[in-house]
């Protein structure tokens, strides 16, 4: 591998992100066919450009200061004043009546994409700094799609039990997404308000203290519902309600993607190997990690999780299991179960021949019935 340079040019690929907003105001105007045009864009289009531009092994220095990152960053600070206009624009649109049922439907589906596929992406890479305007950002960006808690239960959960039972976001072998998708939000959320309970305890502080972040989530979230109700009526409450649902699909969607199959081994009395970067998919696919900020190298963010995206190191198939194709359409693959089934599980049970040839029986792992990681 290579090492990449870190440079104001090399940031504005990773802007390509930006541009789907005057897509999405496009299909609102317009209407019609022209309402498919930023799916295609950010599904269709960044696959073909994948395969046409191949992967990107190279990496940056880790070591990069912050201030060398500023083009790199700035991305993602601008996205939430961005994306609130945007979403009270279109959710005033939607409430004028002058969509037909489908086009309604399509718009909140975009917008959904628009707000999960960037803005949940974004959230995340905030979520996980320590800068005070960045973690607010990124609860701003979480209350825009109803799905706060979800900053607690990634940082207090997902990245200390990923692969183990204690995670409900590690997708079981042989588990399909609509059996992954309602469980994960029955779980998410106790998950995340059981987590966050802890944390108060051990401060010695109740449940229902100033400090619970919940307190927090609440109040955005029914903000953004009163704005969505006064800037769109009824009928723009709806639409809002609307793109948050299939901006938590994409986000699960993405999740499922990440860890399907994947777990860390069971070292007995409830005790499991530390995290390494085999136990999460990575993809070196070029345009899409544009698009997605590094995401796909998700080994080495579970293997580094306070790296900035741009410093995110990409892995050999011999150090972390690799997805045939980028997050986009691998996203859309699991939505057919038999389909993602034959092009993954192949994968996995390689997987598991390469890194763990000493274990023979894996049901356990399977049925998620191993016994809970200690202190958890």
């Amino acid at each position: 591998m290579s090492t990449a340079q870190i440079s104001t040019t090399n940031a504005l690929p990773f802007w390509i992100s930006v541009t789907g907003v005057p897509l999405i105001f496009a299909g609102a105007y317009f209407g019609g066919w022209i309402l498919i045009t930023l799916p295609v864009y950010f599904v269709l289009s960044s696959t073909l450009l994948d395969a046409l531009v191949g992967l990107n092994t190279d990496n940056a220095d880790p070591d990069t200061p912050d201030d060398d990152l500023f083009w790199y960053r700035l991305v993602t600070l601008i996205w939430f004043p961005l994306q609130c206009a945007t979403l009270i624009c279109l959710v005033w649109w939607a409430g004028r009546g002058q969509l037909a049922v489908w086009e309604f439907l399509v718009l909140a589906y975009s917008t959904g994409l628009l707000t999960g596929g960037v803005g949940i992406n974004y959230a995340h890479e905030l979520m996980h700094q320590k800068n005070r305007l960045e973690r607010w950002l990124g609860d701003l960006l979480m209350a825009s799609v109803l799905y706060s808690h979800f900053r607690s239960e990634h940082l207090l959960v997902h990245h200390l039990y990923v692969g183990t039972p204690r995670d409900p976001v590690s997708a079981r072998y042989n588990e399909g997404f609509h059996r992954f998708f309602p469980r994960v939000l029955r779980q998410c959320l106790a998950s995340a308000w059981k987590a966050e309970k802890a944390m108060l305890a051990r401060r010695e502080r109740p449940v229902w203290h100033a400090s619970n972040p919940f307190w927090r989530y609440g109040a955005l979230q029914v903000g953004f519902l009163a704005l969505a109700l006064a800037v769109g009526g009824w009928a723009g409450l709806v639409f809002f309600v609307l793109q948050a649902f299939f901006a938590v699909l994409y986000l699960e969607l993405t999740n499922y993607v990440e860890h399907y199959g994947l777990t860390r081994k069971h070292l007995g009395d409830g005790k499991y190997e530390h995290v390494q970067p085999r136990h999460s998919w990575n993809a070196a696919h070029r345009v899409t990690n544009w698009l997605l900020i590094n995401l796909q190298r998700h080994s080495d963010h579970h293997y580094k999780p306070n790296r900035r995206f741009p410093l995110l190191q990409t892995y050999t198939p011999d150090e972390a299991p690799q997805l045939p194709l980028g997050y986009p359409f691998m996203t859309g693959m699991a939505l057919i179960p038999p389909l993602w089934r034959r092009r993954m599980n192949p994968r996995v049970r390689a997987w598991r021949k390469t890194f763990y040839p000493e274990i023979e029986d894996w049901t356990a792992y399977n049925k998620g019935t191993l016994p809970l990681p200690k202190g958890s």
